[in-house]
C-alpha cells in the first residue's frame, strides 16, 4: 500500500504514561486528547502493543492520515508539547480599532468637560464625539467601554 515509515516515534515509559493519563482522564481539550491517542497508537518502541499505520490510525479515531502524519512529524520534529497544543495565534483575528493613539485621544475626551448641557460623557457622546473628530470611521458602544474599563 505504501512504503514504510522512515520517521518511527520511540516514547519512552514516562512519555506513554503522561500520554496515557492524559488521553483517560477527560479534562483536556479534546484536540489535546486526540493527539495524545495519535502518539500512542503511533508507537513503534517497545512499550508499543500494536503496529499502525497512518491509514488504521485516521480510521480508528476519525483523522485524515494526511493529519496523524502531521502530528506524528511535529513530535519528531518539535517534541511532545507542540505536537499536543495549539500553536498560539501571532495575531488577533479581528484587528482592535483602538490601538494607543486612538486610545490617548479617548481618554483626553474623557477628562476634557463634557458638552453644553451634560453634565457628564455617556458612551454615546464618546461615540459621537470619536466620529466627529475623525479619529475611527465606525465604533460601538461596547468597545469605547471595554478600553476605558481597561485603562
Amino acid at each position: 500500500m505504501g512504503r514504510g515509515r522512515t520517521n518511527k516515534i520511540r516514547l519512552s515509559a514516562e512519555q506513554r504514561q503522561h500520554l496515557e493519563a492524559l488521553s483517560r482522564n477527560g479534562h483536556a481539550p479534546v484536540k489535546k486528547i486526540l493527539h495524545a491517542r495519535v502518539l500512542i497508537m503511533s508507537d513503534e518502541g517497545e512499550y508499543g502493543q500494536q503496529r499502525w499505520n497512518d491509514q488504521q490510525i485516521g480510521a480508528a479515531l476519525g483523522l485524515h492520515r494526511n493529519s496523524v502524519a502531521r502530528i506524528r512529524s511535529s513530535f519528531l520534529e518539535q517534541g511532545e508539547q507542540a505536537a499536543l497544543n495549539r500553536k498560539p495565534r501571532q495575531t488577533p483575528p479581528v484587528p482592535q480599532k483602538l490601538d494607543g493613539e486612538k486610545q490617548a485621544h479617548l481618554i483626553a475626551i474623557c477628562c476634557s468637560p463634557p458638552p453644553d448641557g451634560r453634565t457628564r460623557w455617556t458612551m454615546k457622546l464618546l461615540v459621537d464625539e470619536l466620529k466627529a473628530r475623525s479619529i475611527v470611521t465606525q465604533i460601538g458602544r461596547e468597545t469605547v467601554r471595554c478600553t476605558l474599563k481597561k485603562t
